[in-house]
């Protein structure tokens, strides 16, 4: 049993994030209490207590708030489903935004001390082309694009109204998060591996904002301590295109660059069929029509906020993808 006087709670810490920011925690020497899901392979690292729960089923969540030593609690809700799929699901809607709905009310209900919610930059409306996109408190799921985003925003709009009851509560904004530790197919981490298995012969258009996990990591820290109630704020990097970082990839392994640009026209076309091909394949795809769409919409996020209010600071693109490359070949994947 956990004896200190705060304890953070930590859910989807069998995820990307969600592991990253364990360990972080662990390293830092707090307490941790994490949420899986029953039968999870990507288990966070020794030094935690583990919950095994559903955040769909509010009842599997009481042993996660369990406090029989009035511990401080600090809730981190990482969980959720990224998604770029084109097409309605179901479970996406019920996690991340009931899954949501159930984590508000039990901080309500246990009177926790502070929550962040993992929201992210695509809940944000779009602003024209050549716009700086920054905070907003507005969100609409009828002002954004996707499946995805929607669940965010309104998810989002759950995490303000409790604010606004007096739940201590913070929103953070990431950007394309990348870097090492994800097990799973991330979309950075799927383009890292496809280039560097040879797999990648042309890029196409466009591009976005890609942020190192472990940024967003210590973001998240200074936010449980600096975030105020009701704000929300961005964690970004800055815009890359694919081909930077295919030309980045190049640089780093000595692999062959790619110059070969596909038109959009022609991308649009195959993505649908793409998009089967690995649904039959039982694989994330690397393009979809919405992930196309995304790579060509403004994607320039200002980080300014955090920078100024939570001390939030970023690390050059190369040094991400250096160290992405090189955990993949620890974990036997390249």
């Amino acid at each position: 049993m956990i004896n200190m006087k705060e304890l953070y709670l930590v859910t989807g810490a069998a995820g990307f994030l969600g592991n990253t920011l364990v360990s972080r925690l662990v390293e830092q020497g707090k307490s941790v209490r994490v949420l899986v899901l029953p039968g999870e392979k990507n288990m966070p690292k020794s030094g935690v207590e583990v919950c095994y729960g559903d955040v769909r089923e509010i009842e599997s969540l009481e042993p996660f708030f369990h406090n029989p030593l009035g511990c401080e609690l600090i809730v981190i809700h990482t969980a959720g489903i990224v998604t770029i799929a084109s097409k309605f699901e179901q479970i996406v809607y019920d996690v991340n935004v009931n899954g949501t709905k159930n984590i508000v009310s039990l901080c309500e209900n246990k009177e926790v001390k502070k929550l962040v919610y993992i929201s992210s930059v695509h809940a944000i409306p779009e602003k024209p082309q050549g716009q700086t996109i920054s905070e907003t408190n507005t969100f609409n799921p009828d002002d954004v694009v996707g499946l995805y985003a929607k669940t965010k925003s309104e998810a989002t709009n759950i995490v303000l109204e409790a604010s606004e009851r007096g739940l201590n509560a913070s929103i953070l904004h990431p950007s394309g998060m990348s870097g090492p530790f994800d097990n799973g197919r991330g979309y950075l981490t799927t383009l890292v591996i496809d280039y560097c298995k040879g797999r990648l012969t042309a890029a196409i258009n466009g591009g976005y904002d890609f942020v190192d996990v472990r940024d967003v990591t210590e973001g998240i820290i200074a936010c449980c301590e600096k975030g105020k109630r009701g704000e929300c704020y961005i964690l970004s990097n800055k815009y890359f295109t694919i081909k930077e970082l295919l030309f980045l990839l190049h640089e780093i392994t000595g692999k062959r660059e790619i110059k070969t640009i596909l038109p959009l026209w022609f991308i649009n076309l195959v993505a649908p069929i793409a998009e089967l091909y690995y649904k039959i394949l039982r694989q994330p795809p690397l393009f979809t029509p919405y992930s196309i769409y995304t790579i060509n919409s403004n994607s320039i996020f200002s980080n300014e906020k955090a920078k100024l209010e939570l001390g939030y600071t970023t690390r050059p693109m190369a040094v991400t993808l250096r160290d992405t490359v090189n955990w993949l070949k620890e974990q036997e994947r390249l």
